[in-house]
């Protein structure tokens, strides 16, 4: 089992790779990799304009310590021509990262969207705990912000790196003319500026993490503390007409303040934390401006600097505890940047994973059938409380059956439908499925994408693929003539329509797709009568070679013209069984049951 699964944290760095590796071996690595290049040239760049400006202050200085009116205003002229130079590369380095960010963006999204919504992947991801809670809050907002973070900590890891190479040596050059003098002693310390320079931001550094490193996990509750807000904000816009109808808005307003009030504990944390890390950082940041004068004072009062030389030491000095204290000044973000690369590799590995997640569970294997028929083999479903299983051991479904599988409430029936969909493998025993490409799923509530009523009806196909007339005479024969002049508009219909509207639509799309077998969970339930009638009859005209597997409370009775064939599913909680077998006489007929 993977870290993320068990609740283990692997190291930074080792998430950090997997990423890498995923990015290194997608289409858009090359993208990334020009613009990362890109932006290090124009980091390069900007660091030796940095060295050249340090040593025009030493030149600007001497100019007015010596007061040479024509030597200072040269130095006017070259400071212009250095910021020209410096604002063109920052303005570069700009869009370039921002440029960055989006490439890194895209991919991670797209990566993530693909292993997400692999066949299967997601529903099932929802058993695998809390990382299945709010899986598009990681993909959307918190792949949003790792990628943001990356691109600008790594550049700026990048730049002060960079600078830090650099002015180590300036400073280390600079440093010959400072001789620390004690009375008629006098003792001269080789690098004396880069070492006080290394200690300075060495031992901010080290406090920073002290003191900030309780930072990464608060952060980490956070997101998942704003996740839930947002879930909860999402319930209850989508579901707000049925809360309206119960006048429940106070009950749904004390259940969002609760939410909102684990969200402001956990911001509580963090402004605390947040707090006991500014006395350091901020502490850091106000002695910085006095340090590098304090320690190479004893050159300059000693006569071995000139004020000149004493500015670039104290700007070169500015420059290396600038670059070291990146850490410092970045601990916040670094932590948020933590916390992120936590949350979605965590869910990217958790997704690649849950097939060894599940090892050891028992599983129910679905296979195709050779004869391109319907089997059930010794099933066994695992349900929360307890299983289910079919009353006869093998049982076999050919071509133009109608089949109902009945049994009490709980008894595992949707569930049922939900394993030969591969949606749920808790269990044992072995279901042989026809064709894919021949099968048709219909949920107890019917999915209508958003996008144009034409792209509805022939989901999970193009439109393209089917002929106008044809989808036209599929919502009529539903019921539904008063909805082909608007098959072409973009709508929500999922909200536009009602429930029994939105049924029929999926009686419509299984006649527009004609498959040769079709599962049914109750697909009927909010039509009329009359509606029933309409859309079951389809079953005995267009689609009358087509099998029909269904389930329901009771079993069904055989009309005149018509067998029906009933299975029985038993729940057996505990392992013992208790459900009794109805005898035919207290069998519905069909009729009935639609009413």
């Amino acid at each position: 089992m993977p870290a993320s699964a068990a609740g283990g944290h692997s190291p930074a760095l080792a998430q950090f790779l997997r990423l890498a590796r995923a990015l290194r071996a997608s289409d858009s690595w090359r993208r990334v990799l020009l613009l990362a290049l890109a932006v290090l040239a124009v980091v390069i760049a900007n660091a030796v304009g940095q060295i050249r400006l340090n040593y025009w202050h030493g030149d600007f200085y001497d100019a007015i310590a010596q007061r040479d009116l024509g030597a200072f205003g040269w130095q006017i002229v070259v400071f212009l021509a250095i910021v020209g130079v410096l604002l063109t590369l920052v303005v570069a380095q700009t869009w370039l990262g921002e440029t960055l960010k989006v490439q890194l963006r895209e991919w991670l999204t797209r990566d993530l969207l693909g292993i997400w919504l692999n066949p299967k992947r997601a529903y099932r991801l929802a058993f695998a705990g809390e990382i299945g809670v709010n899986p598009d809050q990681r993909i959307q907002e918190d792949t949003r912000h790792l990628t943001e973070l990356t691109a600008e900590l790594g550049v700026g890891l990048a730049q002060a790196t960079l600078l830090l190479g650099s002015f180590i040596g300036v400073l280390w050059v600079l440093s010959r003319d400072v001789t620390l003098h004690f009375g008629e002693s006098s003792l001269h310390i080789p690098g004396y500026m880069v070492w006080c320079a290394l200690t300075y931001a060495l031992a901010g550094s080290w406090l920073t993490w002290k003191v900030g490193r309780p930072l990464i996990a608060l952060n980490n509750d956070r997101y998942s503390r704003e996740a839930d807000l947002r879930f909860s904000l999402v319930r209850v816009n989508e579901s707000i007409e049925a809360i309206s109808f119960y006048a429940g808005e106070s009950d749904e307003k004390r259940r969002l303040v609760n939410t909102l009030g684990v969200l402001v504990t956990s911001l509580r944390r963090i402004v605390s934390g947040l707090a006991r890390l500014t006395w350091v950082t901020s502490g850091y940041g106000w002695l910085a401006i006095v340090v590098p004068i304090l320690v190479a004072a004893p050159g300059y009062f000693g006569g071995d600097l000139s004020l000149g030389q004493l500015m670039m030491v104290v700007g070169g000095f500015n420059q290396v505890q600038q670059a070291l204290r990146w850490f410092v000044d970045n601990f916040q973000r670094i932590a948020e940047w933590r916390a992120t690369l936590l949350r979605v590799e965590n869910l990217r590995e958790t997704l690649l994973s849950l097939e060894t997640i599940e090892e050891g569970r028992k599983r129910i294997r679905v296979v195709e059938h050779p004869d391109g028929l319907l089997k059930f083999d010794n099933l066994k479903i695992l349900l929360p409380n307890g299983e289910a299983t079919l009353d006869e051991k093998v049982i076999e479904i050919g071509h133009g059956e109608h089949v109902v599988v009945h049994g009490e409430a709980g008894a595992g029936k949707s569930t049922l439908l939900r394993a030969m969909a591969g949606l749920w493998a808790s269990g044992e025993g072995t279901i042989w499925l026809p064709p894919a490409n021949q099968m048709m799923f219909m949920p107890q509530r019917p999915y209508v994408p958003p996008g144009s009523l034409r792209a509805a009806l022939s989901y999970p196909a193009s439109p393209e693929v089917f002929d106008e007339t044809r989808e036209a005479f599929c919502l009529e024969r539903v019921g539904l003539p008063n909805l082909v002049p608007a098959l072409d508009e973009d709508r929500r219909w999922d909200r536009e329509l009602s429930l029994d509207q939105q049924q029929r639509i999926a009686f419509a799309r299984l006649l527009l797709h004609a498959p040769q077998w079709v599962f049914v969970d109750d697909a009927a339930s909010a039509l009329e009568e009359d509606q029933r009638e309409v859309v079951w009859s389809i079953f005995e005209d267009e689609l009358k070679d087509t099998t029909v597997l269904s389930v329901a409370r009771r079993a069904w009775a055989s009309e005149e013209g018509q067998r029906i064939r009933n299975l029985h599913l038993t729940r057996v909680p505990n392992g013992i069984g208790t459900e009794i077998m109805k005898s035919d006489h207290d069998k519905p007929t069909l009729e009935e049951v639609q009413k």
